[in-house]
């Protein structure tokens, strides 16, 4: 008769305890890992979307030399689905001048760049209207409504300017999706709620912290100024 020995019992592979110890230390590496990539990713979309700013900045500027003034915003809530003759492009009186919508979106089609931030949100752009969007040009003497500060109540950064143009970041607050829907800017800081209200003239932009992470770009008067002069536009 053949001997059983104890070998013959011995069960291959992981136990339930065994797993449960596995399964839990994969999910402590996991649980290290998952901040910086989540950090990682939001460094990148903040640098992307800066890099758009850039774009958006130069575009503007080439707009002006070649139309003779700037852009009218383009209406926030319209879709691309519903209004495709006019989402994405100036809503502006085309006897005046005078800009319909402002603040609104940035003239994505009309400037033919993206239409969203690298969060998928669209930008808010605003305008000195009238003085910069009239149909007979600006001159050197135009001067812009808009105000740039590093706080709502706080020290001013620039002045006089024409055109200001927004990120609402990575929380997206007061920002209008591609289906013309606003995020709300409840529970938002002081700064993002001044930078996503309606009619305003004062926009705030420094270094994000965990209640700002807008990005902001302007049009400065005197580079534009110079621009314009430079390709003969002006005066």
């Amino acid at each position: 008769m053949e001997k059983i020995t104890s070998n013959k019992f011995i069960p291959y592979g992981f136990s339930l305890i065994e797993m449960a110890i596995v399964l839990f230390i994969v999910a402590l590496l996991l649980g290290g890992l998952l901040p910086t990539i989540s950090s990682q990713l939001e460094q990148k979309n903040r640098s992307d979307t800066r890099k758009q700013l850039d774009e958006i900045q130069q575009a503007l500027f080439g707009y002006a030399i070649i139309n003779k003034r700037l852009p009218c915003p383009a209406i926030k809530n319209q879709t691309m689905l519903v209004n495709p003759a006019t989402a994405g492009r100036p809503d502006i009186n085309i006897t005046t001048g005078t800009c319909n919508t402002n603040p609104g979106v940035l003239p994505w089609i009309e400037l033919g760049l993206n239409e969203t931030d690298a969060w998928g949100r669209r930008f808010t752009y605003s305008v000195t209207s009238s003085a910069f969007t009239t149909n007979l040009g600006f001159t050197l003497a135009s001067t812009g409504t808009l105000t740039i500060q590093d706080a709502t109540v706080g020290n001013i950064i620039a002045s006089n300017i024409p055109a200001v143009v927004i990120s609402h970041g990575a929380n997206g607050k007061g920002a209008y999706t591609p289906q013309g829907i606003q995020i709300p800017n409840t529970s938002a800081g002081t700064d993002e709620i001044t930078n996503s209200t309606i009619g305003t003239t004062l926009f705030v932009s420094h270094d994000s912290r965990p209640d700002f992470d807008d990005q902001v770009v302007w049009i400065s008067p005197n580079t534009l100024f110079n621009r314009m002069v430079a390709a003969s536009v002006l005066p």
